[in-house]
């Protein structure tokens, strides 16, 4: 998970904070004034025919209660991690990790004890299974859904179909280390027209519908640009997370629409890495039970 953060947001949310307190300083030094006597003046600002604005200094107890509350909200931030991430010892974090450290010393070992079997053997266990799949609810569900069938942008993880390979090894180095997915766009090379024969070309390959003259003309722009990625077949390549154009797997859809926009812009797609997260032990026991989701 830590692909989605960076040190920049712990420096801007420390500039806010910082910021915000000052200003409150400010505005309240500002306003310490004591009136001369006989200086009430008008502001000039009158409502309702009898409602006006004078010169009056703030209610000393209302400054008073203001001082306090920022001296709170530096008591408060010094105990919660609420200045970036400078708290390392105090309050909610050093709670989370003294919970985390009790539960990795009680879960520890449950974990441990199928690290050094084979894949295929922890999917087939019941135990294993079961707490496979609260992981996989809790960490994985939001994107491929609780059954594992994916959504448009999110492959199907219960087909035989791989992106990156199916194999068990492969499957758990997906899940440690993320994928980031990336196809270039085609849209300014190969012009409007250009791509609408691609894309009439690629559908033709799993038998789709299409214009046959322009599958044609297409077939020539596919091998001049497509095929350092998906391969003179068109099938794909796993070391490069091309996908296989030739079966009915489609990622993004395979309407005509659909693929003329993705050559056309181009698709970025990532999986964020889960191995510093979860640790070895737990991503052990998640490929398994993804692994046994494609093999019946």
């Amino acid at each position: 998970m830590a692909d989605f953060i960076s040190g920049f947001w712990n420096v801007y949310v420390m500039a806010i904070v910082a910021l915000s307190l000052l200003f409150c300083v400010f505005v309240l030094v500002s306003n310490m004034t004591k009136r001369e006597a006989g200086a009430v003046q008008l502001h000039g600002h009158v409502w309702d025919e009898t409602l006006a604005e004078y010169n009056n200094p703030l209610p000393r107890w209302w400054m008073y209660l203001f001082w306090i509350t920022i001296g709170f909200a530096i008591v408060y931030l010094s105990i919660y991690p609420g200045f970036g991430t400078t708290n390392q010892g105090r309050g909610a974090r050093a709670q989370y990790e003294a919970e985390m450290k009790a539960a990795n010393e009680k879960y520890g070992p449950i974990f441990a004890k199928y690290k050094d079997m084979d894949l295929a053997a922890v999917a087939a266990d019941p135990e294993a299974k079961a707490m496979g799949q609260r992981m996989f609810l809790t960490y994985c569900a939001q994107c491929h859904g609780s059954a594992a069938q994916g959504a448009k942008g999110f492959p199907n993880l219960t087909d035989e179909e791989w992106q990156w390979g199916g194999d068990p090894a492969t499957i758990k180095t997906t899940i440690l280390g993320g994928r980031m997915g990336v196809m270039p766009p085609f849209g300014p090379a190969l012009g409007a027209e250009g791509v609408k024969d691609v894309a009439n070309y690629v559908r033709s390959l799993s038998g789709l519908a299409h214009d046959s003259l322009r599958a044609q003309r297409g077939s020539d722009l596919f091998q001049q640009n497509c095929v350092a990625c998906h391969g003179a077949d068109a099938k794909g390549n796993v070391a490069m997370g091309a996908p296989n154009l030739t079966n009915k797997s489609w990622l993004y859809g395979s309407s005509e629409a659909t693929i003329i926009e993705t050559i056309t812009n181009g698709r970025n797609n990532q999986m964020p890495q889960f191995g510093e997260f979860l640790g070895e032990d737990k991503v052990h026991l998640l490929a398994a039970y993804v692994v046994g989701l494609s093999k019946k």
